[in-house]
Order: C-alpha cells, then sequence, then structure tokens
C-alpha cells in the first residue's frame, strides 16, 4: 500500500500531472507493488503557498516552477535497494517523457502495517 502525494505549483495541465502519476505508478511496480494499488493526489499551490530552494544541495540544473515534491508514504521494511530501484526507474522515465529529474525531489515516509485501514474501519494488518 501505498499514498502518493505530489506537490506542484499552479498552473499544471491535466498531462503534467498524470504524467507525474503515471512514472510514480509504473516505478512502484517495478519494485514489485501490485499494479492496481493506485493512491495518489496532487497538491497545487500559488507560488506564495509553495517556496523551495532552485539549487539545493548541489543541482546541475536550477530548479523551476516545473518543480514537483513527490511524498511516498507506504509500509515500513523497505531496504534501501529497493528506495534506490524506485527512484532509478522512476527518473529514467520522467527523463525519457521530458521532465528533468532535477526538478524533482522524493521523500519516503514510512508507517507500521497496522495504521493502514483500507475501507470500513477494518485494519487488514494486525
Amino acid at each position: 500500500m501505498s499514498l502518493i502525494t505530489v506537490t506542484v505549483r499552479k498552473p499544471k495541465s491535466t498531462a503534467f500531472k498524470d504524467g507525474l502519476f503515471d512514472a510514480v505508478q509504473a516505478a512502484l511496480a517495478a519494485t514489485g507493488m501490485a499494479p492496481t494499488d493506485e493512491f495518489q493526489r496532487v497538491l497545487e499551490l500559488d507560488a506564495e503557498d509553495f517556496h523551495f530552494d532552485t539549487g539545493y544541495p548541489d543541482l546541475s540544473a536550477a530548479r523551476n516552477d516545473d518543480f514537483a515534491l513527490i511524498e511516498l508514504l507506504w509500509s515500513a521494511g523497505r531496504s534501501a535497494q529497493v528506495k534506490k530501484l524506485f527512484l532509478d526507474d522512476l527518473m529514467k522515465r520522467l527523463d525519457a517523457s521530458g521532465y528533468a529529474p532535477e526538478n524533482v525531489m522524493v521523500c519516503f515516509k514510512e508507517t507500521s502495517r497496522e495504521n493502514w485501514s483500507f475501507a470500513g474501519g477494518r485494519v487488514v494488518h494486525n
């Protein structure tokens, strides 16, 4: 299970957002996540509500208004190797679609399995 939040500056087209969603979903599937496990949302904010450093920490190209912050909330226990596989796959997909990988920041957040209730208040994993 994962919950993806993508934060971007307004305005962004549906094609732009769908391109990010599709790349994230495909990269998750490449790590073994079920292809139907898709829960994604976008927060589209005004520039005054979404500040970011254009060069931190050592970018080869400055971030611009197409910067995307991708927060990936998933169950704890995935190795650094799985996270690296996800990042490598995601960046290749974004680059192939014309989206600059330097314009993407990814934050992994982990929670234990008993913190998920997928529907009806049922806790699936005890």
